[in-house]
């Protein structure tokens, strides 16, 4: 699911403009810092817009598009 999300992100932020940062929860883990994980495990991949948890799972291009033009 997450390879699935971030290779739509990745063309929406191709075709739309926008900035995409990825973090990988997991490795972030593994050295230590469980924080994201604890916060975002059970509904990853998530998809934050300033910051703001915009969806999780699968992208909802539809709102997505909606909120980066508002």
């Amino acid at each position: 699911m997450c390879e699935r999300a971030a290779a739509q992100l990745v063309e929406l932020s191709d075709e739309l403009g926008f900035v995409l940062t990825s973090t990988d929860v997991d490795v972030l883990a593994a050295a230590g810092d469980t924080a994201l994980r604890a916060e975002f495990g059970d509904r990853l991949p998530v998809v934050l817009l300033d910051d703001v948890e915009h969806s999780y799972w699968e992208v909802d291009e539809e709102q997505l598009r909606a909120d980066l033009a508002g």
